[in-house]
């Protein structure tokens, strides 16, 4: 369970919840087969779709010098019906 770092709140995660679609970022290098078979390994559940997409960095400035925090990819993933998942822990920030 290292490729997925931790689950996304956002208003749009939480309307998908009633389609059985779960959101969560993961590391930016893993693929789409090894976050299916992490999630269906750990959970117990089926999953029969999942969306992905990468989303860039953030710029972050430290006086003249200028940085960027690291891009994330976001996975959102189906469920057949009938399987849940447990809420993820939350980031803290």
């Amino acid at each position: 369970m290292d490729g997925i770092k931790y689950a996304v709140f956002t208003d749009k995660s939480i309307r998908l919840l009633g389609n059985n679609q779960y959101t969560s970022n993961v590391e930016s290098g893993s693929t789409r087969t090894e976050i299916k078979h992490w999630v269906e390994l750990f959970f117990g559940v089926k999953v029969i779709a999942m969306n992905s997409h990468r989303l860039p960095g953030k710029g972050r400035r430290k006086g003249p010098i200028m940085g960027h925090t690291m891009h994330y990819r976001r996975m959102i993933i189906t469920l057949q019906p009938g399987y849940s998942i447990p809420p993820l822990r939350k980031k803290r920030t």
